[in-house]
């Protein structure tokens, strides 16, 4: 608003940077455009001020589609006054003399304008659209709609107006229309998930398998491997055993041929010996043989008494002296 100070009969304005004034005295123009700084009087002044920056208006109204379901939409229309003096002879933008203020409500009424007009272009699109389509087409087509119709209409160029952008923000139906509608999408939703976790499950599931068959394949491998094992050890501890049996065999043999060769040795040398022995004894007994029995014998006895332990006392019985004496006595007979 105006920055209106007070001077007896005089009042002083001034006005915001982005505020167009116009200044009339006796139905004659005096001040026109922004920014302006005057004095006045208030008796014979009439001040009107008219914003020339950027406004916006929030819109939210219901409409009915074609199938007779409610719809909330929730727009932003952003305007600004391009012809201020247009506007300032369509709208009374006039302010107080003494407060600085609008006495009536302008942007009100152009936000009325632009909420009639809106509304209207956004109504006989719905009207025309089901709901289901509506929501699935989403806010472009509303958007363009309302833009394209704000843009085109008459009364707004003739007011002095622009529209810079038109936003819509959501359309909404019903809460129960909206869980009815979203019901067979989280439904589809819940089923695609429901399968992606089957499916998941499903991997699992075969990878476990696979897993198992592995372990049951390695196992069988590894049994197949230890059977094998099992076997060859059994052929070498046969092996081993049957060649224990040949090598001992071999050493009996050996040790037979060995100990007979050893006997045949020791034969042969007791054999030696004895010939040798018996050659001796035939050598020694050589001078004895042509000699009588009784010298002989007189000579074992001999000999016999040489190496005999010393006897102390001899007795002759008779009839061992008369034994004696006979078989001396028969030899020499």
């Amino acid at each position: 608003m105006a920055d209106i100070k007070r001077a007896i009969f005089l009042r002083h304005m001034r006005c915001a940077p982005n505020m167009y004034i116009e200044h009339t005295a006796k139905a004659k123009l005096v001040h026109s455009g922004l920014a302006q700084s005057f004095w006045f009087r208030p008796l014979t002044a009439s001040v009107s001020e008219v914003p020339v920056d950027d406004q916006q208006l929030p819109l939210l109204f219901h409409a009915r589609t074609l199938d007779f379901q409610d719809l909330t939409v929730q727009a932003t229309v952003t305007y600004r006054i391009i012809d201020p003096h247009i506007a300032a002879g369509r709208i009374d933008f006039g302010i107080d003399p003494d407060e600085g203020i609008w006495r009536a409500r302008p942007l009100d009424q152009l936000a009325g304008l632009l909420t009639e007009s809106a509304q209207q272009h956004a109504l006989d699109l719905l009207s025309g659209t089901p709901l289901r389509q509506a929501l699935a087409d989403g806010v472009t087509p509303v958007r363009e709609r309302i833009a394209a119709g704000l843009t085109g209409d008459r009364r707004l160029a003739e007011t002095g107006l622009e529209v810079v952008d038109v936003r819509v923000v959501a359309l909404r139906s019903e809460a129960e229309m909206e869980r009815a509608l979203q019901t067979p999408l989280r439904e589809q939703v819940q089923q695609e998930a429901d399968r992606a976790t089957y499916e998941r499950r499903a991997v699992a599931v075969e990878r476990e398998r696979a897993i198992a068959e592995n372990e049951l394949q390695s196992q069988i491998e590894l049994a197949r491997r230890e059977e094998q094992l099992v076997d060859q050890q059994g052929r070498n501890g046969r092996k081993r055993s049957t060649e224990d049996v040949a090598a001992e065999k071999i050493r009996t043999d050996a040790d037979a041929q060995r100990q007979q060769l050893l006997a045949q040795t020791q034969a042969e040398a007791t054999r030696v010996v004895g010939l040798a022995q018996a050659e001796v004894d035939a050598a020694a007994l050589t001078p004895y043989r042509d000699l009588d029995q009784a010298i002989v014998l007189g000579l074992a006895l001999k000999e016999l008494a040489a190496n005999m332990p010393e006897i102390g006392t001899l007795n002759l019985t008779p009839d061992v002296l008369t034994q004696v004496l006979g078989r001396f006595a028969a030899d020499r007979g």
